[in-house]
Order: structure tokens, then C-alpha cells, then sequence
């Protein structure tokens, strides 16, 4: 007992809205319907958790946590109501006033349950119809600052040689109960198989349609994490969960739930580190990166990209370290630092000639060829047009490129191409070309359920707006007012492909 107040409890207890008898009584009926049916919690010891600081012993802290994340209406762990996760080992620690609540990095049996927990709290949410808002974005220079040196260290060998499926964790509180099992490399072949579906599906559609069953297939997968598999199995089994973390968080910010899809990509990075695989954490993180630079907090997104490109390790290819480049130029294009830009972009193109395909990409990277380069190319000139209108014309010529070696089922990303050049024309001065591609663009859009197309749209809207007395234009903003959903959405500065 800490004496001192939770104020991260008495912050969410606030917004909630409940009184102490009634929180009491609603974890004595969670607790019950969790399979714990002896919990007697009364109004005195809710007192002591939110004013003394009391840490309740287990389960209370998990049924909270379900309790608060329904009634929020977004995810909410038990590092965001003041407790330490409790553990085998270790001693409790107080996170109520650190800047690193999640306690990173995590050990690997807490990654697991970490991934089932927060995945069985998003189901959840998504079966009541809830939208996860009213959550912060943690900085990025904290989440470097917690996970430099980890990232580059190797993995843990597990304790004592663990026996093949050995239970690593039993604690099924926060997700769907149900007797997970060990598997085979035939289900896991299985488990590789539905993530590529699932990347096309994202591609090609956007986030919204099938966020929910990427993140049911990962609540499974930490399910399956819950036993000790041959090292080789393993191994594959946490890169399957990165690969799927990943999906989730990009379909999360697809659909402008920002705060869980960081948290998804946190969850992606520790996955592919227990998997062995620093390059995917190396990207995942990259993700995030995109994220902050599209809410618009470059400094932040430079912060991630200094520990996405350091941690990936040596054995990362040209290719994926010609990513990394173009979203840290992006990143310097939304500060309007044109000469760093395009000196990290000019790398970019270097490592990407270089890369002499003698090495299989794999397969998180194979959605990244000329076209996304140039994509990104077009994105990062845009983005500086804004400070240097000059780069409009160069950002033209990307887009143009980009989408002349698009293939077939990327058309979320043609809308992108098609915008960052309507905007670039925009800014150029030339509202009879602007006008075809914003076109292009609208006749598109009604085919993805992507909310940051609308971002990019609203840019795009207000672009139109010297434009107002041209006849063509003024039929162009009627088009946009009505493609755009009506009520208050996020407005961020810049997006990404």
C-alpha cells in the first residue's frame, strides 16, 4: 500500500462516472460472471484502491479492467488504472506516476498475456458497437527511451530449458475463455496463410471491414502463446503474432482509433524481438512512426525511426532500410526541412537499387516495391510543398510514376496517389489537372473503408479553397462536401500512403 492516491484510478474513476458502492457492485458482478463468484468487494476497499493507493489482489485488477474498458468505450489495461501487472518473479512496482505505465519492455510470458488481454478487451469493445477514443498517444521519445536497449539485445534463452508445451501462463481473465492448446507447424502454416489474406484484404479495402477478425486471430494466437512449443515453432508462432499485430494496428489507425493502434504496434515490436526477428520490430515501430508524423508530431515520429533504423540489426535488407529512409523523410518533409529530406530520400533510393534481390523479402515486406517508393517519394515533396512550393512539380512526377506501376488490389493506395497529385497540382497552380485526379480519387473512395483517405481528403478540400470561383471547383467542393461522413473527425496535417 503506497498510501499515496492512484490518481491514474481516480482519473478514469472520475470519467466513468460511477460511485464507490456502485463500482463495488459491479466488480462483484464482473468478478462472478469471470468465473470468480467468492469476490466481496465493498464500498471501503474501493475507497482505499482510489485514495490510498491500494493495489487489489488478483483478479480485481483484470475485472476493472474489463469494467472501465466498457464503460470508456476504449481498451483500458491494467498499467492505465495505477497497478503493476503482477508476475512469478519480481516485485510489484508502482506505475502510477512513471512515464513508461506499460512498464517496457515486457518479458515474454507478459507479452503474451498483454496481447490476450488487450485483444480479448478490443473484441469486446467491438461486440457493444464501441468506438476507442478519449485515450493519449504516449511520446515517442518515451517509448524510445524504454525500449533502446532492449531492442538491440537477442532474446532470452527461456528458463531452464522449458519442456515442450509447458503451460507458460494460465491466467485467461480479460479474453475469451477457452482451452487453448499447443499446436503444430501444420497450424501454423495455417495461422502464415490467413495473415497474407488479411494483408491483401487490407490493401486492397482498408482497415474497417476485417479489423475485428485480424484481432480475434490474434487473441487466438496469444491463446496458443500460453505453452512453451519447440524453439522452432515458436519462433514462427511470435512472428505470426507480429504479423497480425501489425495488421491490427494499421487497421486500428486506418479507422482513426489512434491510442490502440500504438498499442498494437508496441505489441507487434515485442512479439517480433521474442521471435527473433529485429527487423519486423524494426518496422513495427516504423509504424507507429507513420502514425505520429499523420497526427501530425514529426518530432516524435523521428524519435521512433531512430529506434526502428538502430534496432533492426545488421541483417536488415536494403529494401526494408530503404523504407525506414522514406518514412523518415516524410517525417523531416512535415518539419519543412527540405535539404534533410531530400538527402534521406537520395539514401533511399541507393539502398533500394542496391538490394539485389538474392534474399527472399519477407513477406511484411513484399507489399514494399517501386511503386510504394514512389508513392512515399510523392508523399514527403507534397508534404514540403507546403513550406517549399516548388516541390509540388517533383511530387507530380512521383505520383505519376507511382501509379503507373501500381498493380492490381491496391486501391487504397491509388487513392492516395491520385490525392497527393490533385494536391501538388493544387498547389502549382493548376486546378484543370487538379481537378481530374481529385476525380479519380472520389470515384474510388466509395470502395475502401479508410478514414485517413478522408483526412487526406479534407487536405485536399482545403486546398480547393482559392479555387472557390472556378465553376469546375465549385462542383469539385460539393462532391467532397458529400463524400466526406458527416460529424467531427480528426483533421491531422498530413497522411500516408
Amino acid at each position: 500500500m503506497s498510501r499515496e492516491p492512484n490518481t491514474r484510478l481516480c482519473d478514469l474513476f472520475g470519467l466513468a462516472g460511477w460511485s464507490k458502492g456502485e463500482l463495488a457492485r459491479l466488480v462483484n458482478r464482473q468478478a462472478a460472471a469471470m468465473g470468480h463468484p467468492q469476490l466481496a468487494t465493498d464500498t471501503s476497499r474501493v475507497r482505499r484502491w482510489i485514495d490510498m493507493g491500494e493495489t487489489p489482489r488478483d483478479p480485481v485488477p483484470k475485472v476493472l479492467a474489463a469494467l472501465f474498458t466498457e464503460r470508456l468505450g476504449r481498451v483500458v489495461t491494467i498499467e492505465d488504472l495505477g497497478f503493476a501487472r503482477s508476475g512469478r518473479t519480481g516485485k510489484r512496482r508502482n506505475v502510477q506516476g512513471t512515464d513508461n505505465p506499460d512498464g517496457l519492455p515486457w518479458a515474454p510470458d507478459r507479452t503474451a498475456a498483454v496481447l490476450t488481454e488487450f485483444t480479448g478487451m478490443d473484441l469486446m469493445l467491438n461486440r457493444r458497437g464501441l468506438v476507442g477514443a478519449g485515450a493519449a498517444l504516449a511520446a515517442g521519445s518515451a517509448l524510445s527511451s524504454a525500449m533502446h536497449d532492449w531492442l538491440k539485445t537477442d532474446p532470452a534463452t527461456p528458463r531452464g530449458a522449458a519442456r515442450t508445451f509447458e503451460v507458460l501462463h494460465t491466467d485467461s481473465a480479460g479474453y475469451d475463455r477457452y482451452e487453448a492448446a499447443p499446436i503444430g507447424s501444420q497450424e501454423i502454416e495455417a495461422l502464415e496463410r490467413s495473415v497474407e489474406v488479411f494483408r491483401a484484404w487490407d490493401a486492397a479495402r482498408g482497415g474497417g471491414l476485417q479489423r475485428k477478425a485480424v484481432v480475434g486471430q490474434l487473441n487466438e494466437v496469444g491463446g496458443m502463446l500460453a505453452y512453451r512449443h519447440p524453439d522452432h515453432l515458436q519462433r514462427r508462432l511470435w512472428g505470426v503474432a507480429a504479423n497480425l499485430a501489425v495488421l491490427a494496428g494499421w487497421m486500428s489507425h486506418d479507422v482513426g482509433l489512434e491510442p490502440t493502434a500504438q498499442k498494437y504496434f508496441v505489441i507487434a515490436a515485442h512479439a517480433a524481438r521474442e521471435g527473433g526477428d529485429r527487423p519486423r520490430a524494426g518496422e513495427a515501430l516504423s509504424r507507429a512512426a507513420r502514425q505520429m508524423v499523420h497526427l501530425g508530431r514529426p518530432d516524435d515520429a523521428l524519435d521512433l525511426m531512430k529506434l526502428a533504423k538502430s534496432g533492426s540489426g545488421e541483417q536488415t535488407l536494403p529494401r526494408t532500410r530503404a523504407m525506414l529512409h522514406t518514412i523518415e523523410a516524410w517525417a523531416q518533409a512535415s518539419m519543412g526541412h527540405g535539404q534533410a529530406m531530400r538527402r534521406t530520400l537520395g539514401e533511399a533510393e541507393e539502398l533500394f537499387v542496391s538490394d539485389k534481390g538474392d534474399v527472399p523479402p519477407p513477406s511484411w515486406m513484399q507489399m514494399f516495391d517501386e511503386a510504394d517508393l514512389h508513392g512515399m517519394q510523392a508523399l514527403a515533396y507534397r508534404t514540403l510543398a507546403d513550406h517549399e512550393p516548388a516541390a509540388a512539380g517533383i511530387a507530380q512526377k512521383h505520383a505519376k510514376q507511382a501509379l503507373q506501376l501500381r498493380e492490381g488490389g491496391r486501391q487504397r493506395s491509388k487513392i492516395f496517389d491520385y490525392i497527393s497529385l490533385a494536391s501538388a497540382c493544387f498547389i502549382a497552380d493548376d486546378p484543370e489537372q487538379a481537378d481530374r485526379y481529385a476525380r479519380l480519387a472520389l470515384v474510388s473512395m466509395g470502395e475502401t473503408s479508410s478514414h485517413r483517405t478522408w483526412d487526406r481528403l479534407r487536405e485536399m478540400y482545403r486546398l480547393t479553397g482559392q479555387y472557390a470561383g472556378y465553376a469546375k471547383i465549385e462542383d469539385l467542393r460539393e462532391e467532397i462536401e458529400i463524400a466526406l461522413p458527416r460529424g467531427d473527425m480528426p483533421r491531422p496535417r498530413n497522411a500516408e500512403i
